[in-house]
């Protein structure tokens, strides 16, 4: 496995795996858990030397770090764990037995929920802490400046954000130094290029980008019909009419030129990310072993100029991806 130094970090220049481990997916969002296989999967990845594991509180409502905790407790200097804070639970919506949620960036909760994704990590101190989002009544200042407390009192190492603006996150590192900005990035989710790459690079910021595979829109043509209940992609537009059609003749078109390549369509969208800059670690998720030994190959692709192009031009062919989120959960995404 390769590595790559996290942003900010100052003389302790923290090295961690290219690629990382995703684990929202063991516990929340996509169908069927199964914590065997799961762990499994969490343990394969310290024999693959990925050292760099993402959760939150809100996976699975704690339980995805209380799964981690099993592996993690045992393998405590082997791996580097982020996780978030911010996204709350309220009342069960009316007919549908499930509980919204909303989001909260206040001081007074972030103290709260630290102390809880603690113990529930089973943990004295959290490597990387994200905001899950940037909180609209709460100023930036105020909530960085709160977490910059955790750092001094131990309980966090270093700070990240998620989904924030070149504004906000200007802001943010004005008051502690910022190592991570967590945002959607994928070869169908560029929104990162227009300004925030940019902005993060001038600031020593490293890039984390999730869903680097766009939730699986690119591996292979998508049988949505095999989607359980449960599933979120259920709610978002890309899986959805005239844009599934589109994605899925892009998928087709993306995957026979990977075979060209000898490689899988996940293996060569990793290795497209990879090669944006050395300030970038994608995070794909996984709750299976197999996958993620796939995903391990990506570090060791190397690609021309030449299928670089050949890549950019197989996106441009099929234009009409759709958004990445519902209306409702992009007026969480920070503009």
């Amino acid at each position: 496995m390769k590595y790559r130094i996290l942003g900010n970090t100052g003389s302790t220049k923290v090295k961690l795996s290219s690629i990382g481990l995703g684990c929202m997916g063991m516990s929340h969002a996509y169908g069927q858990t199964d914590n065997r296989e799961s762990i499994a999967t969490l343990y394969k990845s310290l024999e693959l030397g990925i050292n760099f594991w993402d959760t939150a509180d809100v996976y699975g409502n704690g339980e995805n770090e209380e799964l981690i905790s099993t592996v993690l407790v045992p393998n405590r200097d082997k791996i580097f764990i982020a996780s978030k804070f911010g996204f709350r639970y309220s009342d069960v919506q009316p007919g549908s037995g499930v509980p919204a949620t909303y989001f909260d960036g206040s001081p007074a909760w972030m103290k709260k929920a630290v102390e809880k994704s603690l113990k529930r990590l089973s943990i004295d101190t959290i490597d990387l802490y994200y905001a899950h989002r940037i909180d609209p009544n709460i100023p930036v200042e105020d909530m960085v400046g709160a977490m910059s407390e955790l750092v001094q009192e131990g309980k966090v190492r270093f700070l990240g954000l998620s989904e924030a603006s070149p504004a906000s996150i200007r802001r943010a590192h004005a008051v502690h130094p910022i190592s991570a900005l967590q945002s959607e990035y994928s070869l169908i989710t560029r929104d990162v290029e227009k300004e925030i790459l940019s902005t993060v690079r001038e600031l020593g910021i490293t890039l984390v980008p999730y869903s680097p595979l766009g939730r699986g829109l690119m591996l292979n043509p998508v049988n949505t019909e095999k989607f359980t209940e449960r599933d979120f992609r259920n709610t978002l537009p890309r899986y959805q009419g005239v844009f599934a059609e589109n994605n899925s003749k892009l998928a087709t078109a993306f995957a026979e030129f990977a075979e060209a390549k000898e490689c899988t369509p996940a293996q060569l969208s990793l290795a497209w990310l990879l090669a944006q800059g050395n300030d970038i670690i994608p995070i794909p998720g996984t709750k299976k072993r197999k996958y993620l030994v796939e995903n391990s190959v990506a570090p060791e692709i190397v690609l021309s100029p030449s299928d670089i192009s050949a890549i950019e031009s197989i996106i441009a062919s099929f234009p009409n991806i759709g958004a990445r989120y519902s209306e409702g959960a992009m007026k969480l995404v920070n503009h």
